[in-house]
C-alpha cells in the first residue's frame, strides 16, 4: 500500500498508474484518501459530506479501465448531480435538494476511472469569491489557515492541495476556478464555452457564461480530464469545435513560437498588488526565454458595460433558480435561508426586466467582439489571476451591503470574469510564493477553442519551472505529514 507521503505527492494519472500496475489497489487508494480526509479536514473543513456509498459501489463493480482508474476524486456541491445524492449549492435553501439523475458530466467522470469520494464546500449558490457560507462555516487556506481559498470551487482546491485527492470537480461563471486555484497553488483551467457538458438537466447556464472542469496538481491531469469529458452530449445547444488530437497528446510537445500579450494593471487601468506585478513579469521573463514574443498589451472593452451585464444575467439566473427550488422544497426565502449576498442577489434579480436581460446579453456579444481581433494579433494574453495574494477571512464574506461585497469580489478578482463573457479558454497557473507563504498564480488566455495551445503552453511552464515540491503547511507532506 502507497504510503501518505507517496499517496499526496503523485498526481491522479501516477496514483492510476500504480493500479494498473498492480502496485495498489483501488479501494486501497480510497482508504488512503478516506484516512486523509479524516485527519486534514477538521483543520481546513473543504468536505460538504463523504460519499462512502457511492465509491463503495464503484469499488464492488471495479472502476472502467480509463485514464484514472481507481483515483479518488472529490466533486464541488454545486450544479452537477450524482442520482439521490443532495446538492445543497452551500444554502440552507437548497439543503437536501436532489434530482433523481445523473449529469452527463458525473458519468463520464465514472468512465474515466475515478472513486467519487465526497462532495466539496461552496459559498452559497456559488455566489462569494471566498468558500464561506452559513451552512457550512469557512473553508481555510492550507498554506495559511487565516486566508481566503477562493470561491466558488474553494472546497474542491483546499483538499486537493492539501492532498485529499489528485483532482476535484470545479465549475466557473466569473472565476471560479481560477481564483481558488490561484489561492490554493494549483492548475485551474476554465475551458472554452461548450466543451464539457451541462446536460441533461440544463443546456446553457448563466447565457454561456458557466463552464465545468476540475482543479489538478498537474497540467497532465488537467489535460487528461479533459479528453475524458470534452465534446457535445445529445441535445446540447451548442459545443467547441474538436480538437485535432487529444489533449494529453498535444501537452507532451512544446507549442510554437507564440505571440504573447502581458498586461500587469487591471482591465481598468488600476494597480495590482507588488507580488502578484512580479510573478506575471517574472513568468514573461521565463517564456521569453522559452523562445516567445512578448509585447505589453491589453485587450479593450466596454469594462464598466460588461460588468454590469454580468451582473444582471447572474442576478435574474439566480433570483429564478432561488424562486423555484423555494416553491419546490416548500421553503421561503428570507434570513432563515438565505445570507444577505443571496436576498441581495434576489431583490436585484426581482427587479430586472426581460428586456433587462436581453440587453446585457447584448452587451456580452459587444465584449466578445471588442476582445475577438485582439487575439488574432496575439496568441496568448499573460494576466495576474488576481489582483493580491489571498485575503482575510472574513473580507469576502457576511456583509449586509451586497454591493460592497461585490465591489470588494471584483477588486480582488478583475481578471477572471470577462472571459467567461467571451467564452475563451482561461487557466491559472501557480508562479510563486509570497512572503507569507500563499501561493500566487498567473493566469494564461488564449483565443476561442484553442483549449489545446493553451495546455500546451502550461505544460512547457510546469516543466521549465516545476512548482509542486513545496508543500502546504496543512496536508499530506507538510507540516501535518503522516
Amino acid at each position: 500500500m502507497a504510503s501518505f507521503r507517496e499517496y499526496a505527492n503523485l498526481d491522479g494519472l501516477g496514483l492510476a498508474e500504480l493500479v494498473r500496475r498492480r502496485e495498489i489497489t483501488p479501494r486501497e487508494l480510497f482508504q488512503s484518501a478516506m484516512e486523509v480526509l479524516e485527519r486534514i479536514d477538521p483543520s481546513i473543513n473543504a468536505v460538504a459530506f463523504t460519499m462512502e456509498g457511492e465509491a463503495e459501489a464503484a469499488l464492488r463493480a471495479g472502476p472502467p479501465d480509463g485514464p484514472f482508474m481507481g483515483v479518488p476524486f472529490l466533486a464541488k456541491d454545486l450544479v452537477i448531480s450524482y442520482a439521490g445524492v443532495p446538492t445543497n449549492c452551500g444554502s440552507r435553501l437548497t439543503q437536501g435538494f436532489t434530482r433523481p439523475f445523473d449529469s452527463e458530466l458525473v458519468l463520464r467522470f465514472r468512465r474515466a476511472g475515478l472513486i467519487t469520494i465526497a462532495k466539496t464546500t461552496t459559498p452559497e449558490l456559488g455566489l462569494c469569491a471566498s468558500t464561506e457560507s452559513v451552512l457550512h462555516g469557512a473553508t481555510r487556506n492550507p498554506w495559511h489557515l487565516d486566508r481566503v481559498v477562493g470561491g466558488s470551487s474553494g472546497g474542491s482546491a483546499a483538499a486537493v492541495a492539501a492532498g485529499i485527492a489528485p483532482l476535484g470537480h470545479a465549475n466557473d461563471g466569473g472565476g471560479s476556478i481560477r481564483i481558488p486555484a490561484s489561492c490554493c497553488g494549483l492548475v485551474g483551467l476554465k475551458p472554452t464555452r461548450g466543451r464539457n457538458p451541462l446536460g441533461p438537466d440544463l443546456g446553457d447556464m448563466w447565457a454561456g457564461l458557466v463552464a465545468e472542469h476540475v482543479v489538478t496538481r498537474s497540467v497532465r491531469d488537467t489535460a487528461a480530464m479533459l479528453d475524458c469529458t470534452a465534446g457535445p452530449a445529445p441535445g446540447d445547444p451548442y459545443y467547441a469545435p474538436s480538437e485535432a488530437q487529444p489533449f494529453l497528446a498535444a501537452i507532451r510537445r512544446d507549442p510554437p513560437e507564440l505571440r504573447i500579450a502581458v498586461m500587469v494593471e487591471t482591465f481598468a487601468g488600476d494597480p495590482v498588488d507588488p507580488v502578484c506585478r512580479r510573478s506575471t513579469l517574472d513568468t514573461a521573463v521565463l517564456l521569453e526565454q522559452l523562445g516567445h514574443k512578448l509585447e505589453h498589451a491589453v485587450p479593450r472593452f466596454e469594462v464598466a458595460a460588461y460588468a454590469g451585464a454580468h451582473a444582471v444575467i447572474l442576478c435574474a439566473n439566480l433570483a429564478a433558480f432561488m424562486e423555484d427550488v423555494g416553491r419546490q422544497l416548500g421553503r421561503t426565502l428570507g434570513p432563515e435561508t438565505l445570507e444577505p449576498m443571496s436576498r441581495w442577489v434576489l431583490e436585484e434579480g426581482r427587479r430586472l426586466t426581460a428586456g433587462d436581460l436581453v440587453r446585457a446579453q447584448c452587451a456580452l456579444n459587444a465584449t466578445s467582439r471588442q476582445i475577438a481581433p485582439f487575439f488574432e494579433t496575439y496568441d496568448i494574453l499573460l494576466t495576474p489571476t488576481l489582483a493580491s495574494p489571498p485575503v482575510p477571512i472574513g473580507y469576502l464574506f457576511g456583509e449586509e451591503d451586497g454591493a460592497e461585497l461585490r465591489r470588494r469580489t471584483l477588486a480582488f478578482a478583475p481578471f477572471t470574469h470577462v472571459f467567461n463573457g467571451t467564452g475563451q479558454p482561461a487557466l491559472s497557473l501557480p508562479a510563486r510564493w509570497d512572503p507569507d507563504g500563499l501561493p500566487i498564480g498567473v493566469q494564461l488566455v488564449a483565443r476561442y477553442a484553442a483549449d489545446a495551445q493553451l495546455l500546451q503552453l502550461a505544460a512547457q511552464l510546469e516543466r521549465a519551472r516545476p512548482w509542486r515540491q513545496q508543500p502546504p503547511a496543512i496536508g499530506c507532506g507538510g507540516q501535518e505529514d503522516f
